[in-house]
């Protein structure tokens, strides 16, 4: 029988007692993958791409009667190939089957069509187009606070002084505390696979509540200025900036993957503040990463302090930062040579492509910019 016939095609896929004692794996039918499961006895056969981003149902786990995709977590009845309650328009292909003497087969000829429901795109997923107006400038916090009970921060206070300085010569700021944000961390969807690790962040679209999206408006959409500040912790960035770096890896994935450059004609620069001295390896890997989003730097893109390992004394660690009239006027100086770069970088015309950007030269996924 085939498909041409208009009747049924019935393929043998195994026999029924071996099949059954895997709940959930991966199949053939002639050169079709599909995702085959039993329950109770009773299997079924449904594509195993998942309709989200092509993730692989037959990786995933059983609810009940649905598939869990492994990536993203859309689930598919595991017979009818319909999507869960309340998504029910949205089905992947599923076929016939039955069992004859001790084997399972599957009609290739029955397969159901495969149906995506309308989804409103996220918000961050909207073009990227810089609006008229002045130089924007982005403050962002990574030290950790607790606001009931607020104590004196370095990096924050240095911060304000760019941010203050920056208003006072026109450009627009927008300050972003990451300890006021509730936000997931990076779940490791990359090391699943790279086409898992999506724009916007899988977790933003997952999760309305995830307020990370606040961080990917201003530095995706918003702004044309960078300004990150962080305490040294341990001899490193504050444990809240690599929680941000993690969940912007969505960002650089999108060049890895699609050669789509999200961050074009942006300038970062960075304060560092710390009670012992890795000023410049912590501004080092900020610099690094960054790079690789696709952010530039003025010269002398960072301001630093430290004291060194020697004072711990933090009372006088306080008075240093916030009576030092050279780091105010460091900050408002590093605030200004980023913003006179954004406004060249503003007025010209980006390039149309970015030729293997962040990809260390190596031609990786489709070459669509």
């Amino acid at each position: 029988m085939t498909a041409a016939s208009g009747e049924a095609d019935w393929i043998d896929l195994g026999p029924a007692e071996d099949l059954a004692a895997k709940p959930l794996h991966r199949a053939l039918l002639r050169t079709t993958p599909i995702a085959l499961s039993c329950v109770g006895g009773v299997f079924g056969v449904v594509s195993r791409t998942c309709n989200h981003v092509g993730g692989p149902l037959d990786q995933g786990r059983l609810d009940g009667d649905y598939i869990t995709c492994p990536w993203h977590g859309w689930k598919f009845h595991r017979v009818t190939g319909e999507g869960e309650p309340g998504f029910e328009a949205d089905c992947v292909p599923a076929w016939p089957v039955k069992v004859e003497n001790g084997r399972v087969l599957a009609d290739a000829a029955g397969a159901t069509p495969r149906r995506k429901a309308p989804h409103e795109p996220h918000p961050l997923a909207r073009a990227i187009r810089r609006e008229p107006g002045p130089v924007r400038v982005a403050g962002l916090s990574t030290t950790g606070m607790d606001h009931a009970n607020p104590r004196f921060s370095g990096s924050d206070h240095l911060l304000d002084a760019a941010l203050a300085a920056a208003r006072a010569g026109g450009a627009e700021t927008r300050l972003i505390r990451l300890s006021e944000l509730s936000f997931r961390a990076c779940e490791g969807y990359y090391s699943k696979a790279a086409a898992a690790c999506t724009w916007p962040c899988s977790i933003t679209q997952m999760e309305p509540a995830d307020q990370l999206d606040r961080v990917y408006e201003a530095l995706i959409h918003w702004a044309d200025v960078a300004i990150v500040a962080t305490p040294i912790r341990w001899g490193a960035a504050s444990s809240l900036y690599f929680r941000m770096a993690e969940r912007l890896n969505c960002v650089q994935n999108q060049v890895t993957t699609h050669n789509r450059v999200l961050i074009r004609n942006k300038v970062a620069a960075f304060i560092v503040v710390g009670g012992q001295d890795n000023i410049q390896a912590v501004a080092g890997q900020m610099l690094g990463f960054f790079a690789e989003l696709g952010f530039v730097f003025p010269q002398f893109p960072y301001i630093a302090h430290s004291r060194g390992w020697s004072a711990e004394d933090m009372a006088r660690n306080v008075a240093a930062v916030r009576d030092s009239a050279s780091l105010h006027e460091g900050a408002a100086e590093l605030a200004q040579r980023a913003i006179a770069l954004a406004a060249q970088l503003v007025a010209a015309e980006p390039p149309a492509r970015i030729s293997r950007g962040g990809r260390k030269a190596q031609r990786i996924g489709p070459e669509s910019c």
